[in-house]
């Protein structure tokens, strides 16, 4: 083969590679923007949708403990602003979330044979409302629950700093994901 035909087929073979990544690309960009707008945390949003508004939770469970409505209230509005595009405001956002803290519980379990627990279990629940401006059967009421067990020697006080921080960050997961990720 001489020079003259090995460079036109080595020619030949880079467009072909070239439309060919084109192509995957064109299709991914097609899917991507046919049905809202998805980031690669999976999340889903309406594109009209730029806004959202997390509103304080108020602690209305029985047992309170003084740091969990702001700390909740501030992860759900950290979350948005990093997972998404969305930006958040105070209130009115096109996507809203309130809510309450409806149980901050303690109750033993793994009871041994002389009537004492071994271990306690610390269960944290919280009701969401959430509205969707724009998709109406996107709109729910739920509640939401995590719990830990920790041993009984330990106080609740100082199990609560250990325990907290994991069990916040799985009802945010969980409210995010109910909220945009439609998997």
């Amino acid at each position: 083969m001489n020079q003259s035909c090995s460079l036109w087929l080595v020619v030949k073979l880079f467009n072909m590679r070239n439309s060919f990544i084109l192509l995957v690309a064109s299709l991914f960009a097609l899917l991507f923007n046919s049905c809202g707008v998805y980031t690669f945390t999976g999340a889903s949003i309406p594109p009209e949708a730029k806004t959202i508004s997390v509103l304080y939770f108020p602690n209305k469970a029985p047992m309170v403990q003084p740091m969990l409505s702001k700390n909740i209230t501030e992860a759900l509005q950290d979350k948005f602003r990093s997972e998404s595009s969305l930006s958040v405001v105070q209130r009115n956002g096109d996507l809203a979330i309130e809510g309450e803290i409806t149980g901050y519980d303690t109750q033993p379990i793994a009871i041994q044979g002389n009537q004492t627990a071994a271990l306690n279990r610390l269960t944290v629940t919280v009701n969401v409302r959430f509205r969707n401006r724009f998709e109406e059967k996107a709109n729910f009421e739920t509640s939401f629950s995590r719990y830990r067990d920790y041993p009984s020697s330990k106080s609740l006080s100082s199990a609560e700093s250990d325990l907290l921080p994991g069990m916040l960050e799985e009802l945010v997961q969980d409210i995010y994901n109910k909220c945009v990720v439609n998997w």
